[in-house]
């Protein structure tokens, strides 16, 4: 039995409420209703779409603005009549410009958003043309050179905190940052993978 065909519609009156979460923060973003045809049309076309209560139609959130919300999971709840999509935000979801909906700790959310935006824009650099580009310049020269930045980087912030220089501190280590995430694209990997591994040695 397919997803549409588990739900009970009756019981929500044909009307499914669904809980829209950001895959990379957890933060939860907004909340919608979809009927039949807009959760067959999120399913198909990966991009959550809505039955719009006000207008009276399917609605494509961020069909205007762009910002579109990208589907990464999709979870149907113990009772079959509320769904939460863990999704990728492709800017602010809320019509008044923020993160969220809800009131919650924007500046925190927004820094999280920042760093997975960054990482996509450096896998974009990946197969760029070298001179395009610093970062398609890094890739292009390889494994070993990408190394390298990140141990010359990691000794330049080691120095400046030595040296008790609190804003070169910052700069360096914003150079490392950026490096070090240059080195895990180069490596196939995310910084998720590093920030679960923390998470596991936390537990």
């Amino acid at each position: 039995m397919n997803l549409i065909e588990r739900i009970q519609w009756e019981k929500v009156g044909g009307l499914l409420p669904v809980v829209i979460q950001d895959n990379l923060t957890n933060q939860v973003l907004m909340l919608g209703y979809m009927n039949p045809e807009a959760l067959e049309k999120t399913l198909t076309e990966k991009k959550v779409t809505f039955w719009s209560r006000t207008k009276q139609r399917l609605w494509t959130k961020g069909e205007s603005s762009e910002h579109y919300l990208l589907v990464n999971n999709i979870h149907l709840d113990c009772d079959q009549d509320t769904l939460l999509i863990q999704v990728t935000p492709q800017g602010p979801t809320c019509h008044l410009g923020t993160i969220s909906c809800f009131n919650t700790d924007e500046q925190h959310t927004a820094t999280l958003q920042f760093l997975h935006q960054l990482e996509q824009t450096l896998a974009d650099r990946k197969n760029a043309d070298p001179s395009s580009s610093y970062t398609a310049s890094l890739f292009a020269r390889g494994t070993k050179r990408i190394s390298q930045k990140v141990g010359e980087e990691g000794v330049e912030v080691a120095l400046a905190a030595t040296a008790g220089d609190k804003k070169e501190v910052i700069n360096e280590s914003a150079d490392l940052i950026y490096h070090l995430l240059v080195l895990l694209q180069d490596q196939n990997l995310s910084l998720k993978d590093v920030t679960d591994q923390l998470q596991q040695r936390h537990k």
